[in-house]
């Protein structure tokens, strides 16, 4: 029993990017961000916790034991990773110490997190808080809640009184996107916009402006969202899977039969030939994880997800956006590229959000055929930033606006983030329609959704890259090459060219003074 409970283990940890630390009698330690970090390892992590749960009931059944359960706690924070990275178990430190007491106190067949860990994983997981608790080697009781289920693959993160914030900085961007939409509906033809950029750059919220601009026209526009996950097995068609649910009405757990009613009643209100629906219908019940795979090669998929989207299509524009497409699967880009090819008398826009990564698997992407758009989005500029900062918390005092957004970089994300935590903190109170700001302002620390998004973009450097940023960091904020090449023993020109690739990859900045 216990080497089929080790072996699964592994397993789900593994899967979900997590690396197992050790094993202490039937215990299990996983750590996410010890090897290399993922600005959404507090999810992986949570969402591996509840799968841990749910594998040991399993176990139970299949081998009669039907009392067999397993707890979990889950806690995010900064811990002390030994060299050569956890490769010897050396993950130790006071937040170790606590993940263990806060799996001690859970009840067997749940999973307990952190604080931290809540506000990081956002609304991708339903919690339930179930209080304080004083646990061993804690003076203060801890916040404690429970996860109860998975509700999407990703959720944005909404921070309760916090608002969007205003739209700033890319007006040229969005005209773009409805100009490309309406020569879509003009032409009857497929085109398709990738918007490129670094995480938290605004990717996002650029679509979220477009389709919020279709709420608002008298064109028939049909909208899909699917967004690919970083991780797990079987997700190959997720992102279109979860545009087939919305599509049907299809809710995430809803029962099978009820589900399978749903998607039949959609795909025979779209596909009105009957030999056409019996070729779709079981097809996409396959994408979304209701049937088996029909026989068939993978043209043959392809052809039946293409055909219903472009009978959506004959009712009205399609607009299909695809999130987080850096972690795609090859044939979720194959897919796309197939559709827009051979879409050439249906209106259906393809938007591609993705992060520069997906340029590096395939560096022709978006440019290789007619009717494609590629934008890549830069960092916002000053006055752009303190405009977000101010419009996020109106009422806050003009200094903190300043340090807010000098801090941020231009990244928006980091600016909604910065001002979330100061919600959180009570630093930040709502009053008079506004805020107050009731906090010193000495110490902006850097909030932890922040702190992982830089950590992870530091986890894909090159060994060399990775060196110098170490180095320079030493130095300070600015420094030069000669200062660079000085302490790496290594030669100017070589200490210039790596530095000019990490200006490229916006990690570094030019100060032109």
């Amino acid at each position: 029993m216990l080497t089929r409970y080790y072996e699964r283990c592994r397993e789900i940890i593994d899967r979900h990017g997590g690396t197992t630390d050790k094993f202490i009698g039937d215990a299990v330690m996983g750590v996410w961000g010890a090897v290399a970090a993922h600005e959404d390892d507090a999810e992986r992590a949570t969402r591996a916790a509840l799968e841990l749960v749910d594998m040991v009931a399993g176990l139970g059944a299949d081998l009669g034991i039907a009392e067999l359960a397993a707890r979990a706690g889950v806690l995010s924070g900064e811990a002390s990773v030994g060299s050569g990275g956890n490769a010897q178990g050396l993950v130790v430190g006071d937040l170790v110490n606590t993940a263990s007491r806060l799996q001690s106190i859970a009840e067997p067949g749940t999973v307990f997190v952190g604080e931290a860990t809540k506000g990081l994983v956002g609304a991708a997981i339903e919690f339930k808080a179930v209080g304080e608790h004083h646990v061993k080697g804690k003076d203060l009781a801890v916040a404690v809640y429970q996860a109860m289920r998975v509700i999407a693959i990703s959720t944005p993160r909404r921070g309760g009184e916090l608002a969007d914030g205003p739209f700033v900085g890319r007006d040229d961007e969005l005209r773009m996107l409805k100009d490309q939409l309406h020569a879509t509906g003009r032409e009857g033809r497929a085109r398709m916009v990738s918007i490129i950029g670094e995480g938290g750059i605004g990717k996002t919220r650029l679509s979220q402006e477009l389709v919020r601009y279709i709420d608002g026209i008298k064109e028939d526009i049909y909208y899909h969202n699917g967004r690919s996950p970083s991780y797990g097995d079987g997700v190959t068609f997720w992102a279109l899977g979860e545009m087939i649910r919305q599509r049907a009405g299809i809710v995430e757990g809803e029962d099978a039969a009820k589900s399978r009613i749903k998607l039949r009643t959609m795909v025979a209100d779209f596909t009105p030939d009957d030999e056409d629906q019996k070729w779709i219908e079981p097809r996409l019940a396959a994408v979304i994880g209701l049937a088996p795979m029909p026989p068939g090669d993978r043209s043959e998929l392809f052809g039946a997800l293409r055909s219903f989207f472009q009978s959506v299509a004959n009712r009205g524009t399609v607009l299909m956006v695809f999130e987080d497409l850096h972690w795609a699967d090859e044939g979720l880009l194959d897919f796309i590229d197939e559709l827009v090819e051979r879409t050439t008398s249906h209106p259906i826009l393809v938007v591609c959000l993705t992060r520069p990564e997906l340029l590096e698997r395939r560096p022709t992407w978006g440019a290789s055929r007619k009717r494609t758009l590629t934008m890549h989005l830069s960092r916002l500029d000053e006055d752009s930033m303190r405009a977000l900062v101010a419009g996020l918390a109106p009422g806050i005092p003009e200094d903190l606006v300043v340090r807010i957004a000098d801090r941020t970089a231009g990244v928006p994300l980091h600016a909604v983030e910065f001002v979330r935590m100061l919600l959180n903190t009570a630093q930040l109170v709502p009053a008079g329609g506004g805020f107050e700001f009731i906090g010193s302002g000495d110490d902006l620390s850097i909030p932890d959704t922040v702190n992982a998004i830089i950590g992870a973009r530091l986890d894909r450097l090159e060994p060399d890259e990775l060196a110098i940023i170490q180095d320079a960091a030493v130095l300070g904020l600015t420094f030069t090459i000669t200062d660079v090449a000085a302490m790496r023993g290594i030669p100017l020109a070589d200490a210039e060219s790596v530095l000019r690739e990490l200006v490229r990859r916006e990690i570094l900045e030019v100060d032109e003074d």
